[in-house]
């Protein structure tokens, strides 16, 4: 499986931006897939996940209720759709697919996508 994401971009504080996430290969549906982000220095840390059908999202206090993640598995395809974006959300996010755990440790996803950097302007 091979992802890559896309859409990061400059925003200014309270500014939103959508972010992309594209899978090749047919078996985008069997895993749950989610969002990470890692700014300069810092570790990287969960943003969003998501379940397989959909039915179920998952984040962290620091983003909920401002960001949102989706995804259309015919399109193999997910989102990340970020409002209210504040100058601590600036960082290289990364999507990514098969969890094997239950913490959302970065250490327990499997494929990486390469990262698209979002800088929020104060």
């Amino acid at each position: 499986v091979q992802l890559q994401a896309s859409g990061g971009g400059l925003v200014q504080a309270g500014g939103s931006l959508r972010l992309s996430c594209a899978a090749s290969g047919r078996t985008f549906s069997r895993y749950v897939m989610g969002w990470f982000r890692q700014a300069p220095g810092k570790e990287r840390e969960f943003v969003a996940a998501i379940s397989r059908s959909g039915g179920r999202t998952y984040y962290p206090e620091s983003v909920k209720g401002r960001f949102t993640i989706s995804r259309d598995n015919a399109k193999n395809t997910a989102w990340l759709q970020m409002n209210s974006l504040k100058p601590e959300d600036t960082a290289v996010y990364y999507c990514a697919l098969d969890s094997k755990g239950s913490t959302w440790s970065p250490t327990e996803w499997v494929y990486w996508g390469r990262g698209t950097l979002v800088t929020v302007s104060s």
